[in-house]
């Protein structure tokens, strides 16, 4: 579990296509502390759950592997990931620690697209659409996780909403670089979703 609250930003140093192209291998460099990082351990990676499958030290940095399968490369951004790219962190929530965003699984639901970005001083706000099937757990003022960061919902339409980011989280984040056109990961609220499966029991 994870709360959406974004505490590194991790670039791909390497990319390899293993399984036929139905497995990516991913190295990771990030600024975490090496020691702390097990083999089978959870990392958020714009979102997306990742299993640790090694990890080390280079030039300074730390890095870690991870491998993406068939089922997150056909509904997750994860398919145009390659070396170079930047990627929000955030590690598995831990007993004690503070709940400073909403509760996350880290797994993407799907895909949200940018349509419109405003400027505004210091801050940006974006507008996003989706599919209907996601749309109906999307609600004015709830939670949203995008790209493995937790924000609020402003508005919503019928497939689209809008969310407004703050200097703190364009800093701290890959959010600063998003534009019109960009794909993000979406994950909804898990507490929107079983409010409607309990109303659909009904």
């Amino acid at each position: 579990m994870f709360t959406g609250i974004v505490t590194d930003i991790g670039e791909i140093t390497s990319l390899k296509q293993v399984a036929q192209g139905q497995l990516h291998r991913m190295r990771i460099a990030c600024d975490y502390d090496q020691t702390t990082i097990a083999d089978g351990a959870s990392i958020a990676c714009n979102g997306v759950c990742l299993t640790v499958v090694a990890s080390g030290t280079a030039d300074g940095k730390t890095w870690f592997d991870v491998d993406a399968a068939a089922e997150t490369l056909g509904m997750t951004t994860a398919k145009h990931w390659g070396q170079g790219s930047r990627l929000n962190l955030e590690r598995a929530l831990k007993i004690g620690d503070e709940l400073g965003g909403h509760i996350v699984a880290g797994h993407a639901d799907g895909i949200a697209t940018i349509v419109k970005r405003d400027d505004l001083p210091d801050m940006a706000r974006f507008e996003l659409r989706t599919s209907r099937e996601l749309a109906r757990f999307i609600a004015a003022k709830g939670s949203v996780t995008l790209d493995g960061v937790s924000l609020t919902v402003n508005t919503v339409g019928d497939v689209s909403f809008s969310v407004l980011i703050i200097p703190h989280t364009l800093s701290v984040t890959t959010l600063s670089a998003w534009k019109a056109g960009s794909e993000v990961n979406i994950e909804v609220d898990l507490m929107a979703r079983y409010a409607a499966r309990l109303s659909e029991m009904k």
